[in-house]
């Protein structure tokens, strides 16, 4: 049921459906409509009011995201969670047993990450500021980056490749589900640039309720 959380937006709580694995319990925002920004944090981080919500919402590929990883090999990897929202792709590794870190530069991401993580009784999973136009030192490297729907504005794709240069390993793995953003193609360039390969897959299986999803999981190696 929807209700009013104490900080002035709407919220609601669902399960989401993991493909080979349990339904994840996830409070996410109430819809697309929610704002609330007293204290001027989100727009300090160069978010707009209209982009505000998107963190909260389930998105279809998060979703695919999410059934990935409850299969992908995962080894003894350090793997980052980029833009990760509302984070099911990191719950799911984390219930694996996975060495993860979600990342987002929203400054409600862990506010409801934790109440998630509480939701699905699961400890506690580390949680970084990723902020791709600014210095993030305190993130590392690691072996293995993914993420989701991260492609939607034009001048994503140079500061995105820069910060996944930036803490990626030498050999490294970059997984991105994409629902065929127009900026791929400028995002794949920018990546070879850092010495990724690509290799592409479609994906056109329904979402777990039905509903038509189209796709690619883009896959990019340095170093292999």
């Amino acid at each position: 049921m929807p209700h009013l959380a104490p900080l002035g937006y709407q919220v609601k709580t669902h399960d989401i459906a993991v493909a080979g694995g349990l339904n994840l319990n996830i409070r996410s925002l109430l819809d697309i409509q929610q704002y609330f920004d007293p204290d001027g944090e989100a727009e300090d981080a160069g978010i707009s009011a209209a982009s505000w919500p998107l963190f909260g919402l389930v998105w279809p590929s998060a979703q695919k995201l999410a059934d990935l990883m409850q299969i992908y090999t995962l080894g003894e990897r350090r793997i980052l969670e980029i833009g990760c929202g509302l984070a099911l792709a990191s719950m799911v590794v984390h219930r694996r047993h996975g060495d993860i870190t979600a990342s987002d530069c929203h400054p409600l991401t862990e506010t409801f990450l934790n109440a998630n993580l509480q939701l699905n009784t699961l400890p506690a999973l580390k949680y970084s500021t990723g902020n791709w136009d600014r210095a993030n030192p305190e993130l590392g490297k690691f072996d293995l980056i993914i993420g989701s729907d991260i492609l939607y504005e034009r001048n994503q794709p140079a500061a995105l490749a820069l910060f996944i240069d930036l803490h990626a390993a030498a050999f490294a793995e970059v997984l991105i589900i994409d629902p065929n953003r127009g900026n791929r193609s400028a995002f794949n360039r920018q990546m070879a640039g850092h010495g990724f390969g690509l290799y592409e897959t479609l994906i056109n299986t329904p979402l777990h309720d039905g509903s038509a999803y189209k796709g690619r999981l883009l896959r990019y190696i340095r170093g292999g």
